[in-house]
């Protein structure tokens, strides 16, 4: 039977499979008689199962790779973050910017060796916001720098925080320690605090840190601060660098590390905040496992593009789930936590005459926590628009 699906059904099936844990689309056959995959799709299908593999394939592959489709992809994202923004009455952002590895297998356009992770991949790059959404996130050849097309992602996004009257801060690891960076976000007035790598220079400027504290070691690590301006001969004018020393029990040399940044905050203050964007690295090993937003097995470049923004939707609506709609006590669980717990539910559909029941077993998923998250999701805010 030929049957015909709205390109909602297919967008919501192509990313709610995911949310899932079904990223590849030969799960589709299965899922296609899903009482749930079947209810999420419109009405009038509901007795006709959901979408198979060819036609999403071919969804997935052939019309999303499209520029405006691609292109409108990303901003569905961006608006579904926006909706749920609205919500929160923080004045203050903090922006995560941070790549990672995608491997591949095979001749797969764009895929290239990376020196870093020694291995053939794409290297996407993402940028989160301080609550963990994925605000943005592009796909790129393997062999580029770590801090490729940063500009592309961040400025856009402060400009649209800064217009809705938000304050902007911003963190990123020592691959995103360059001068055309620290320019642009004072340039925007936007706080940051970026590691950069260590040189002779910076050694010279903390000397006196460096020497083992006289008497027996402590067990506990011994951490020293210092704050201090440093111009090196790419940049326009001097920084703050905040040095941060540690000497840990039964290690020759200590650890050290420096940070650039243009806060006003105390030295260990300072070393606090940017140890947070850590986060970032977990939120990105929690979209590799449990949207699988590096899987992308596709032969053309545009459509491993698509396939990665359809995983970046997913995961917004499972960390949005997470942080708006679940109970205080699980409120912290993974994603991968909440798919094994909760979405992978056994369940039966029943068809009356004028409605249809849908049997859930009862495990992690009971009815108190059910009927909890039914509430919670009531009372938000319809959006306007």
């Amino acid at each position: 039977m030929n049957k015909q699906f709205t390109l909602a059904d297919l967008l919501r099936q192509s990313v709610y499979s995911r949310l899932a844990g079904y990223e590849d689309l030969n799960d589709a056959e299965r899922l296609a008689a899903d009482p749930t995959f079947r209810l999420i799709s419109s009405q009038r299908i509901w007795d006709r199962g959901a979408v198979l593999t060819s036609t999403l394939h071919w969804f997935e592959t052939e019309l999303l790779t499209k520029e405006e489709n691609l292109i409108g992809l990303m901003a569905l994202n961006r608006e579904t973050l926006g909706q749920a923004e609205s919500l929160d009455g923080s004045r203050r952002v903090v922006l995560d910017m941070d790549s990672s590895e995608s491997p591949v297998h095979g001749e797969q356009e764009g895929s290239a060796y990376n020196g870093h992770f020694w291995s053939v991949c794409y290297h996407p790059l993402f940028l989160f916001n301080h609550c963990g959404d994925c605000l943005a996130a592009k796909l790129r050849s393997g062999n580029v720098h770590s801090a490729e097309d940063w500009d592309e992602l961040l400025l856009p996004e402060i400009e649209r925080q800064q217009a809705e009257g938000k304050q902007d801060a911003f963190r990123a690891d020592a691959a995103f320690a360059k001068p055309e960076i620290y320019e642009a976000l004072e340039e925007r007035g936007v706080m940051y605090a970026i590691r950069i790598p260590a040189n002779d220079s910076l050694e010279r400027d903390i000397a006196e840190l460096l020497t083992r504290p006289v008497g027996r070691p402590s067990h506990k690590p011994v951490v020293r601060y210092k704050s201090f301006l440093y111009q090196a001969a790419s940049w326009n004018t001097a920084r703050r660098v905040v040095a941060k020393v540690e000497f840990h029990v039964g290690e020759l040399f200590p650890r050290v590390g420096f940070i650039v940044t243009n806060l006003s905050l105390p030295s260990r203050a300072i070393v606090r905040f940017y140890n947070k964007r850590g986060t970032a690295e977990q939120w990105i090993k929690e979209g590799k496992q449990a949207t699988h937003w590096t899987r992308l097995s596709c032969h053309r470049f545009r459509a491993n593009e698509a396939r990665l923004q359809l995983s970046l939707l997913a995961y917004n609506l499972g960390n949005l789930w997470r942080r708006l709609v679940l109970p205080k006590r699980i409120d912290a669980w993974s994603l991968t936590s909440l798919e094994q717990r909760l979405v992978k539910t056994g369940g039966r559909l029943v068809k009356h005459a004028r409605y249809y029941w849908l049997l859930l077993a009862e495990g992690h998923l009971h009815r108190r926590l059910f009927g909890q998250m039914l509430r919670r999701m009531d009372a938000l805010p319809v959006p306007s628009g």
